[in-house]
């Protein structure tokens, strides 16, 4: 991750298109963030507020790389019950559908951007309690990318719930866990719920694993992250219950894993030690003497929260630590 400017014979290219490191200031703390990986929103981002309130915010931010500022536009800047506790941009490369932009905290609320007369509409309000006007709040989501009109959430209820946006119904429902859904990595297959594999299980009793994520080539693979804990499990779901990989250079929790979208060996992980790394995991199953090391590292200003590898422009990494958003060329 070059943070150096370097410079052709003749000192410009621009400074190396400036320092490869680029910073926005939010007026409050961020904690969710996202690419937008629409062709023609290229360095379009959007963060949202961690505040003690019921009102939070949204903003949804450009890189301008001709002279690389990083604008808000208070046009599609808009109030958010709560703090999301993720969002996400439709996965939509080709433009075919609206510009979408989904966020989760009491409910699943789906936005349209409309960048005509700029402004923000909420589409969708989704709840998957049948039972109640009310829903156990959302600790996450996903939007499945080879069909955008499905999106899974996870419930501190327990359930997990597949949502089909477009008829906004809920198309299958999952009480996946026997308590919150965080202490073991549960595999289903949509056409057989009744039964699940257990691909891993946390080695401390009773911790909680806070995030997951897929390896975006091979599917095999995936990562996750325990809490309060310095290391990266990285599992082959091949072979259940024992990591394939256990990353141990972080000097504090972890917060934040992204698979590199463009090569099945790259991961990035950031935690509260400041650092955002960069491994290779190629030699991955063999083992390496000491573990392995990261091949690139970054030091933020403060804890990094938030990390997200931009799909459609693989060579940039977004970071979010205070209220500060950086996106990096990596």
């Amino acid at each position: 991750m070059g943070a150096s400017s370097e410079q052709n014979q003749d000192g410009s290219d621009e400074q190396q298109k400036r320092s490869e490191i680029y910073t926005y200031e939010a007026p409050w703390h961020i904690y969710a963030m996202n690419w937008s990986v629409r062709r023609d929103k290229k360095y379009r981002l959007a963060i949202a507020s961690l505040l003690e309130q019921y009102p939070n915010r949204v903003e949804i931010v450009q890189l301008d790389d001709s002279n690389g500022e990083i604008r808000s536009d208070p046009n599609l800047s808009f109030e958010h019950p709560y703090p999301p506790t993720k969002t996400i941009f439709i996965p939509d490369r080709e433009c075919q559908k609206p510009d979408l932009l989904a966020t989760s905290s009491d409910f699943l609320r789906v936005w349209r951007i409309n960048d005509d007369q700029p402004r923000v509409e909420l589409k969708s309000l989704l709840n998957g309690n049948k039972n109640s006007e009310f829903c156990g709040p959302l600790t996450s989501f996903d939007w499945n990318e080879a069909e955008p009109r499905r999106i899974g959430t996870s419930s501190i209820d327990t359930t997990c719930t597949i949502w089909d946006i477009e008829k906004e119904t809920v198309d299958t429902q999952l009480i996946a866990h026997d308590k919150e859904p965080t202490g073991s990595v549960r595999v289903f297959d949509l056409r057989d719920k009744e039964h699940s594999t257990i691909i891993y299980e946390s080695s401390e009793p009773d911790t909680p694993l806070v995030r997951l994520g897929w390896n975006k080539q091979d599917p095999r693979y995936m990562a996750t992250i325990i809490m309060d804990s310095a290391k990266v499990v990285v599992l082959d779901i091949r072979f259940p219950t024992l990591p394939v990989v256990e990353l141990q250079r972080h000097h504090a929790s972890v917060n934040a894993v992204a698979w590199a979208p463009h090569s099945s060996c790259h991961i990035c992980t950031a935690g509260d030690d400041s650092q955002a790394l960069i491994w290779d995991l190629s030699s991955m199953g063999q083992a390496v003497e000491g573990g392995l090391d990261p091949i690139l590292a970054y030091t933020a200003g403060a804890e990094i929260e938030q990390l997200q590898w931009s799909s459609s422009q693989p060579d940039w990494v977004a970071i979010a630590f205070s209220s500060k958003l950086q996106i990096l060329r990596v």
